[in-house]
């Protein structure tokens, strides 16, 4: 089915994951009745091929999985330019793990034992361009994260960023999409669009994932002040 035989503004999700129960699940949470329409994969080793076949909104990666795992898997799917970003779903509060999800690029991570309300959340949050951490394990992982990391973040100069572009970070740091930083601050999204580029470039970012790293390292938020 393509998204002209239904509903167009129907969120894809692809859902990667070995277990079938797990798969069901999720399809009854994420209805289509509700907005989404599902599409499956049974190992990380099928991602790439089923993107292909039919491009999703967001990819719902599993971490460990019988042939690759989602990591791996995370990796060779944002390697390649314009794929949809990934929200880890996992059972494993693993601090190495999650953090490498990070360092793979996905754009957040959520337990599978979060309510199904966050599920949907997360989901449209990261789908419309924002990421999603899970507050459960969010100050571990981060904390994981900045010591793993291959190039460590520098300490802000505090004249890299204009006051604007500060604003920018501090609600990427919340885990906010385009459009609602767009909103929050009256200004339009492809003016948002160009305030990322630029914050990226002068801290040396990589994606929104690093970008709330920096955020939360150098108190432009806290744990307490983010949405997810």
């Amino acid at each position: 089915m393509t998204r002209a035989d239904s509903d167009p503004e129907a969120l894809e999700v692809l859902i990667v994951d070995d277990q079938e129960l797990v798969r069901g699940g999720l399809r009854r949470i994420l209805r289509r009745r509700d907005g989404f329409r599902i599409s499956e994969c049974a190992d990380g080793d099928e991602v790439l091929a089923a993107v292909a076949a039919s491009p999703p909104d967001i990819v719902l990666m599993d971490l460990r999985m019988k042939r690759m795992g989602g990591i791996e898997a995370t990796r060779l799917l944002r390697a390649r330019a314009g794929e949809p970003p990934v929200l880890v779903l996992t059972t494993f509060d693993d601090d190495q793990l999650l953090s490498g999800a990070l360092r793979a690029g996905a754009a957040g991570f959520l337990l599978k034992d979060s309510p199904a309300e966050d599920l949907i959340r997360a989901v449209r949050t990261v789908a419309a361009g924002g990421a999603w951490l899970d507050p459960a394990v969010t100050g571990r992982v981060l904390s994981t994260y900045r010591t793993s990391a291959v190039t460590p973040v520098g300490p802000p100069t505090g004249d890299e960023l204009t006051g604007r572009e500060y604003e920018v970070l501090a609600l990427i740091g919340r885990g906010r999409a385009n459009s609602e930083i767009a909103h929050a601050l009256g200004i339009s999204e492809v003016t948002v669009k160009s305030h990322v580029g630029h914050i990226f470039s002068k801290l040396g970012l990589r994606d929104r994932a690093a970008a709330i790293v920096y955020a939360f390292d150098h108190g432009v938020v806290s744990p307490g002040q983010s949405k997810v």
